[in-house]
């Protein structure tokens, strides 16, 4: 487990909570609420947080060839903000006796007062994850952490979480905004997804499958194409397609407005 360790809580019994409590959520920076600064060991300065750090120093005012991001595991020493004593990471400041978060994962280096978050450490991940262990599973083959509803019921791909999302492109596995799962398997910020379908855009923009139930859609574009007879010329025109939902391959009569798999009757489909 990579949260408070048994010396961390058993010091923390030996201090009164008056004292491990002061000027709780009274500091911290726009990432996290706690009680200390990090020195970050890539460059040596301090910052509020790891997000602090990156941000700063992948701004474009910075030199190209300088910027970088902190590698969050070799934080060894942090500053208390109550008391500014510099010392190696710990939960209970060795000079006040502050707590310095009510959160703290000792493999992480993550320190947090806000724990309605309800932060846990996945081992299987490797990192810290909000909303509750007991909400969540850790799926080794997509090698992330999802939703409980999904454990018997997602499409496993294989290092799901572990690319940049399709829309905006942020590394999906460490983002801090909520990732959802396409029926396909692929995930995307939900955002994003909503941005998606703001725009009418219903299909996977990785392997273009469907996102939702279409059916409805099917029959509207059923009406409309039995509505408009093609040409005479057209009328017994043949064409290859691939279904984009089925993957299937088939011959159908081509139609102007859309070409309907003779498997899955899904209109998602391409010619070929």
């Amino acid at each position: 487990m990579g949260e408070m360790t048994a010396q961390h809580e058993s010091t923390q019994n030996s201090i009164p909570s008056e004292i491990l409590n002061r000027e709780v959520m009274q500091h911290g920076c726009a990432h996290y609420k706690r009680r200390c600064k990090i020195r970050a060991p890539c460059c040596n300065q301090i910052f509020g947080c790891r997000h602090c750090h990156n941000e700063a120093m992948n701004s474009m005012e910075v030199d190209k060839t300088k910027r970088h991001e902190i590698p969050r595991h070799e934080i060894s020493h942090i500053i208390c903000s109550l008391c500014d004593t510099e010392q190696e990471v710990r939960q209970v400041c060795i000079n006040c006796g502050v707590c310095m978060a009510k959160y703290f994962c000792d493999i992480c280096k993550l320190f947090d007062d806000d724990i309605s978050k309800q932060q846990y450490h996945c081992n299987g991940c490797g990192i810290c994850r909000i909303g509750g262990r007991e909400n969540f599973f850790h799926c080794f083959k997509c090698g992330c952490c999802y939703s409980i509803v999904l454990k018997n019921g997602h499409s496993c791909v294989e290092k799901a979480m572990h690319h940049d999302c399709p829309i905006c492109f942020e590394y999906l596995f460490e983002s801090r905004n909520d990732v959802t799962v396409l029926p396909c398997g692929h995930t995307l910020h939900m955002n994003c997804f909503k941005e998606m379908q703001d725009h009418l855009q219903y299909i996977c923009p990785l392997c273009s499958k469907s996102v939702c139930d279409m059916s409805r859609v099917w029959e509207k574009l059923d009406t409309e194409i039995a509505a408009t007879p093609m040409p005479e010329l057209y009328q017994n025109k043949m064409v290859r397609i691939l279904c984009n939902d089925c993957g299937m391959i088939s011959e159908v009569q081509f139609h102007v407005l859309a070409q309907k798999c003779s498997n899955c009757k899904s209109y998602n489909t391409r010619k070929i």
